[in-house]
């Protein structure tokens, strides 16, 4: 028995229904996939290189030559050793209750700990003043033309040299220097202040007038992009200014804190120019050591020093990424 052929009745969109298009099939697929990931490999392959030549294979000598030697002729020799570190650790008499070094850290200790202590200092600071002025222009000034023209203000200094802003300290903090000649004139000294200039004082002082931006920068991103409409409901609920800081603003601004923290951790660590030029060098940092080593071809010990200085610099923004989740700021 044959069986009627359907009947099509006209709709909306023809007499005959329409078959769907036959599905991409999975070469085509493949096919293109590969050509992005062809494309995707030549963008990347530029900056691939550059950090395999100018990160990874100086990080692989570094790490190479600290287990190297110096001879009597102060050549390094490719001989296999763990004197370098030794050294970095070890004073001689540490554990020997008669002599003068018993239970006496190394130099090099001493001196990662005098950096570890500027460091914290210099950062305690920059975030005291940092975050004031942050606040102010991301939630004090309502129009943006004019929050982009105060914070290009305080970008000021960063379009200077580097070496200009610290050796402009010298003038200014000296015996004769702009501060003491004024402090004589008020009749607040008798005598020009010392402490100003070659001490610990104007070394944290010209290092947190280099580094406070950069604390500055992200606290101010961070807390411009709260959104308004957030507090509005809170101050609606009946919420004081210091719980609506307490419990909204200062969180949502944590990852900027740990973003510049982390910024000032790094370029702190590894100063040793402003050290020279302003501390007078009576400042023992672990950049000076470096160079001082480098200066006499100590390349061994000078590599072992560098690569403990950058694990300690590791374990520092490990623990800033522990405390804050800097991904809400990403």
């Amino acid at each position: 028995m044959e069986r009627p052929s359907p009947t099509f009745h006209p709709g909306l969109i023809g007499s005959a229904p329409q078959a769907p298009a036959p599905p991409e099939t999975g070469v085509g697929i493949i096919k293109r996939r590969r050509g992005t990931g062809v494309y995707v490999t030549w963008l990347v392959a530029p900056s691939t290189i550059w950090l395999i030549l100018f990160l990874i294979v100086p990080l692989l000598s570094i790490i190479v030559f600290s287990f190297w030697q110096i001879n009597d002729q102060n050549v390094m020799v490719p001989n296999f050793t763990l004197v370098n570190y030794a050294e970095y650790f070890h004073t001689e008499g540490f554990f020997d209750p008669s002599s003068d070094k018993f239970l006496t850290l190394s130099s090099n200790i001493l001196t990662l700990w005098t950096t570890l202590r500027l460091t914290m200092e210099v950062m305690v600071i920059c975030l005291l003043l940092a975050y004031p002025i942050a606040y102010f222009l991301a939630m004090q000034i309502k129009a943006f033309k004019w929050q982009l023209a105060l914070f290009l203000m305080c970008m000021v200094p960063f379009w200077t040299s580097y070496l200009i802003r610290t050796v402009a300290w010298v003038p200014m903090l000296g015996r004769r220097g702009l501060v003491n000649k004024f402090l004589l004139w008020i009749g607040i000294v008798e005598k020009p202040l010392g402490f100003l200039l070659y001490s610990e004082f104007s070394l944290t002082l010209a290092l947190v007038q280099l580094y406070v931006v950069l604390c500055i920068g992200p606290i101010f991103f961070s807390l411009a992009k709260i959104d308004n409409s957030i507090l509005e409901a809170a101050r609606d609920m009946g919420a004081k200014p210091y719980q609506i800081f307490r419990e909204i603003i200062l969180p949502l601004s944590l990852p900027g804190v740990a973003i510049g923290m982390i910024f000032i951790w790094v370029m702190i660590m590894g100063e040793f120019a402003t050290a020279g030029l302003v501390g007078g060098g009576k400042m023992a940092l672990v950049g000076n050591s470096i160079i001082d080593l480098m200066g006499t071809g100590q390349y061994p010990p000078a590599s072992s020093i560098a690569l403990m200085l950058m694990l300690t610099m590791m374990i520092g923004v490990f623990i800033i990424l522990r405390l804050v989740d800097i991904r809400k700021q990403l």
